[in-house]
């Protein structure tokens, strides 16, 4: 569990982040010290593109925008009209959509408890720090008590980052990929697996999730195929 040194390292390591994919390996940072199974940023802008870095699985962040689940996500709608963090029982999920979400996003790993931070920023910003975890009632309470102010903090400073490396968000920002993010879009554009771009680039896969997700990130793709060929698109990569 948390405690003040390692909130404080986490703090720094926000400070000292010096790019977007640092903030990718900050909510793993979150995750593991909190001891919970995933902890997601996830920004909406003023014109409803969608961004963000998390701990759920690729799979489940593809499904979701290739679903546009944005549009019934309860926490979305739900954390949309509130300026206060919200535990996810008191939202409501009594529609059929929401309930076909939760079972599809229960299939993806995402856990049945979950407590979400909305932030408001600049020219309409909207963003959401979520801490997820699977467990019984009882326990999250727990949980949610003795670290909701850690989590509020920790969701300001994250958001105050984001806004640091993309003030305006135009594309021109969006298309600065860095040398590695560069090769792991180069390798999945001729067709290597994720597991043949990390042994080539000798990283581990978890480590190359990162660079995927943070290009994914500035590119303003739905997925990683949309990355690539965003990435081709705009001449960052030739296959």
């Amino acid at each position: 569990m948390a405690n003040s040194d390692n909130l404080d390292q986490i703090l720094r390591r926000l400070e000292q982040a010096s790019a977007l994919e640092d903030l990718f390996r900050v909510v793993y940072a979150i995750r593991d010290v909190f001891g919970i199974d995933h902890v997601v940023y996830h920004w909406v802008d003023a014109k409803g593109d969608q961004y963000g870095c998390g701990t759920y699985s690729l799979a489940w962040a593809d499904r979701y925008l290739a679903r546009n689940y944005i549009r019934v996500d309860p926490v979305v709608i739900g954390c949309f009209q509130r300026f206060h963090p919200v535990d996810w029982k008191r939202l409501d999920w009594s529609s059929k959509a929401a309930r076909e979400f939760l079972l599809d996003a229960h299939e993806h790993g995402v856990g049945n408890q979950g407590y979400s931070i909305p932030i408001r920023g600049p020219n309409g910003q909207f963003a959401l720090f979520t801490a997820n975890h699977t467990c019984d009632d009882e326990t999250w309470a727990r949980l949610t008590e003795q670290h909701s102010r850690d989590l509020i903090l920790l969701a300001h400073f994250m958001n105050r980052k984001a806004l640091e490396f993309e003030p305006n968000r135009t594309p021109e920002q969006s298309r600065q990929l860095s040398p590695r993010e560069i090769d792991a879009m180069t390798l999945l554009a001729m067709g290597y697996s994720r597991a043949q771009v990390a042994e080539t680039l000798s990283i581990s896969e978890h480590t190359l999730r990162v660079y995927i997700e943070s290009a994914r990130f500035k590119l303003g793709a739905l997925n990683t195929t949309h990355a690539v060929a965003r990435a081709i698109g705009f001449g960052l990569i030739v296959v």
